[in-house]
């Protein structure tokens, strides 16, 4: 169901599920594994999720293995929470491709992500109230970050669905790209992040989420020369301005 192959610094990772992408537990744990394994692997810098076909990048969580079941509907949840939080969190820089519908958890999956270009067709929303559930894959905790609460109400609250366009104006998206561009657009901008120091990249992705995790200001802000400081621990800090003062490009070995 989760699939993926290394392009240089980039992993291609592709939710396959027909007809419609949907999620298992089971792709679930395979996501979080995968995430696990990509940040160990130093030469993976940048990654970007995408799903099979042209139809749908996923239509969220499978409902038919919920079935009012309790007890697997926790597991379940759990499998939502484990994954997405891993790719929220992951080292590496990832971005969504959403070449489709995004529906439930398949946009709290895109949430998660570090960045997010959508196809012209692409339809984003966050039904699960209209099935008596709520959005329990971060969604209610991500979505008001990137469009603010006005906005994630309107869409939970009032199950309202957005298209590429309106996703781009209201920051849920990054970028709108042609029908069947998103997967190399995501793959240009992230050979675009393979240009940069990885770890620098890393620390600086760390800083940024400071502000989602409501550290405060003063901590937040020490943090950060603490981090520029430790990037002198590291090869790539010397090589990367070597580089530039001879005109070069770096190469970044992020060990």
């Amino acid at each position: 169901m989760i699939t993926h192959r290394i392009e240089g610094h980039t992993a291609l990772v592709t939710i396959d599920n027909p007809p419609a992408n949907t999620w298992t537990p089971e792709g679930l744990r395979a996501l979080e594994a995968l995430v696990g394994e990509l940040s160990a692997d130093r030469s993976v810098y940048a990654a970007v999720i995408t799903g099979a076909g042209e139809k749908f990048f996923s239509a969220g969580a499978d409902l038919k293995r919920f079935a009012g079941d309790k007890v697997y509907a926790r597991h379940f949840i759990a499998c939502f929470g484990r994954a997405f939080e891993a790719l929220m969190n992951a080292r590496f820089v990832t971005i969504a491709a959403i070449n489709g519908y995004a529906m439930g958890g398949g946009l709290e999956c895109c949430l998660a992500c570090d960045l997010r270009i959508a196809e012209a067709h692409a339809q984003m929303a966050l039904p699960e109230p209209a099935v008596g559930l709520l959005p329990a894959g971060c969604g209610t905790q991500n979505l008001p970050g990137l469009v603010g609460e006005g906005w994630a109400k309107r869409m939970i609250l009032t199950n309202e669905r957005v298209d590429a366009a309106t996703a781009l104006r209201i920051g849920l998206v990054e970028e709108v790209v042609e029908k069947g561009k998103g997967k190399d657009a995501a793959m240009a901008l992230a050979a675009r992040v393979g240009t940069l120091s990885p770890r620098a990249v890393e620390y600086c992705k760390g800083l940024i989420h400071n502000a989602r995790n409501a550290v405060p200001r003063g901590a937040g802000l020490a943090l950060e020369r603490e981090r520029f400081m430790d990037l002198f621990d590291h090869g790539d800090q010397l090589e990367g301005v070597n580089a530039f003062l001879e005109k070069r490009p770096a190469a970044w070995k992020n060990d």
